[in-house]
């Protein structure tokens, strides 16, 4: 299932369903969180990478953005690393990206979790996920958890 903007040039999300597809979404990954953010290489790539689903998002046929959906068991699946290089934020395509995992997540899951970075919050907050409990850090960075029930809010 491909979706498409059209208030920026043509942009399209989908599974990386190959080994080139995935590269992409880890190269976007180490822009934005590694380079930018300066995660460690080390922590941001994991063992839930080889059975995530990882979600690509092109524009204009050049690789933007991703995410992924891990299954975390107890009908929970876990929405991670969800990074839009710099230059293609503020045009919708985080906002594309994560209504497509919303959509795919909760048809497949009965909740969707993941841990928001505080200054995108609100970006979650406007898309149905509550955040919950304290803030931790993760990689260093200041985090809390979120979720969306596929019946509304617990």
């Amino acid at each position: 299932m491909e979706e498409r903007n059209q208030s920026v040039a043509p942009v399209t999300t989908r599974i990386a369903a190959t080994g080139d597809d995935r590269d992409k979404c880890y190269r976007i990954r180490m822009v934005v969180f590694v380079e930018e953010q300066k995660v460690p290489p080390w922590e941001e790539m994991d063992h839930f990478d080889e059975d995530a689903d990882h979600y690509l998002v092109e524009s204009g046929g050049e690789p933007v953005a991703t995410a992924r959906l891990v299954d975390k068991g107890d009908r929970t699946g876990k929405i991670g690393r969800v990074a839009v290089l710099m230059e293609h934020r503020r045009l919708g395509i985080g906002e594309l990206l994560m209504r497509r995992l919303v959509q795919d997540g909760l048809t497949r899951f009965e909740t969707l979790v993941l841990d928001a970075q505080l200054l995108v919050i609100p970006f979650y907050e406007r898309l149905g996920f509550v955040a919950e409990g304290d803030v931790f850090l993760d990689a260093g960075i200041e985090h809390r958890r979120m979720t969306l029930n596929r019946d509304g809010p617990s």
